[in-house]
């Protein structure tokens, strides 16, 4: 198990305290717990604190102590077992955390400590020359399917070259970090396959007997029960709720041509599958002439950031500016039907109402994140 100490006095600052829009989030934190149980919001608090100070100092473990009246051998108990704290102080524009776990690790995640090692410092923890930049190696990070994969505050970086590693590094060194787009970094939805869905792209085809007449029974089957009073869903609905990319449908057609040009084995023959309809693709989205799709507008100088709004990421927003979605204040406007005409163009099934859009972006309109943060209790997303 590793040591973990407090950093040395020379880097401690002589007190700590909450900005105030941090300090109304901590009162109301601590009020989430029972009376007698408030000691439980330690960790909260003091992730907080190092998202204000880029780390944990001693000064910010012993007042945190005092606000929730706890020794401070108990607060620093916390402090140096979990290791999400940074009790060293860190880059002040980003601090790298390479996974080297073992699916990352066999992806090429040496690869990307090499690249730390050689545009911020040859050691873990260590700072580049200006104090900007620093790096270390974790355990799992949970995006194992899109290995390898780095976090940088609390964002994702996944399916990383050492190369597009170095372009991130450069961005965040430039200031520039919050252009760089979170997640996978190549063709890829989430954790979708790579290149489109390869499998549940078509309807199995139906084998036909010697007579050429279609047989309803070979591979027969027994419904259970429970299978048969679910409803039945087509192929079309079933990619849109998986949200395929763009390129699934050349995918698709390229199965549908190897289909054709093999039969089923175990049959005289089998009917050449087909690819499906457009018009059934196109039934499952709303028309863009529709009357509830919400006006859009032509693209301000400066278009806020959609992506601030829980549920919207950068994917997203790039279809939402298509629809000519650019502002808070459009979003927040949104009536009844137009919510339901956006949620059923993206495939969201509900999504919109789930994650509360519409609040979202009315604080986010009034006042930016400080109304955001006095409206949720967090910073957003």
């Amino acid at each position: 198990m590793s040591v973990r100490r407090l950093a040395e006095d020379q880097f401690q600052p002589a007190a700590f305290a909450f900005n105030k829009e941090n300090a109304v989030w901590a009162e109301k934190t601590i009020k989430k717990y029972p009376e007698g149980r408030q000691q439980s919001a330690i960790i909260p608090l003091m992730m907080r604190a190092q998202e204000q100070e880029g780390w944990v100092t001693r000064a910010a473990i012993e007042t945190i102590a005092d606000m929730l009246d706890m020794a401070h051998i108990r607060a620093l108990e916390v402090a140096t077992f979990y290791t999400q704290f940074q009790l060293n102080p860190v880059g002040t524009k980003a601090h790298i955390q390479v996974c080297g776990t073992t699916p990352c690790m066999l992806r090429g995640a040496e690869g990307l400590v090499k690249v730390c090692k050689s545009k911020i410092n040859g050691h873990a923890f260590e700072r580049n020359a200006d104090g900007t930049l620093s790096w270390e190696e974790v355990e799992c990070q949970g995006a194992c399917v899109n290995a390898p994969m780095v976090v940088i505050g609390k964002d994702t970086y996944e399916d990383l070259t050492p190369e597009r590693l170095e372009e991130i590094i450069d961005a965040f060194s430039a200031g520039e970090g919050s252009k760089v787009p979170t997640g996978p970094q190549i063709d890829r939805v989430f954790s979708a396959p790579e290149g489109g869905l390869t499998s549940l792209t078509t309807e199995a085809p139906k084998a036909k007997s010697a007579s050429g007449k279609a047989s309803a029974k070979v591979d027969a089957a027994p419904v259970p029960p429970s299978e048969a009073a679910r409803p039945k869903s087509t192929d079309a609905e079933t990619n849109a709720a998986l949200k395929t990319p763009a390129t699934a449908p050349a995918a698709a057609a390229k199965n549908v041509k190897a289909a054709e040009a093999q039969p089923l084995s175990g049959t005289a023959a089998a009917e050449p599958v087909k690819a499906p309809a457009s018009k059934a693709e196109s039934a499952q989205k709303p028309a863009l002439t529709d009357k509830n799709r919400p006006a859009g507008i032509e693209k301000p100088a400066t278009p806020d950031d959609l992506k601030l709004i829980s549920g919207v990421g950068p994917k997203i927003e790039a279809i939402l500016h298509e629809l000519g979605i650019f502002t808070f204040a459009q979003v927040a406007k949104w009536k009844k039907a137009e919510r339901e005409w956006v949620d059923g163009y993206l495939n969201f099934k509900g999504r919109i109402e789930r994650d509360d859009w519409i609040n979202q972006a009315k604080a986010l309109a009034k006042g930016g994140e400080a109304e955001y943060i006095k409206v949720f209790g967090k910073k957003p997303r």
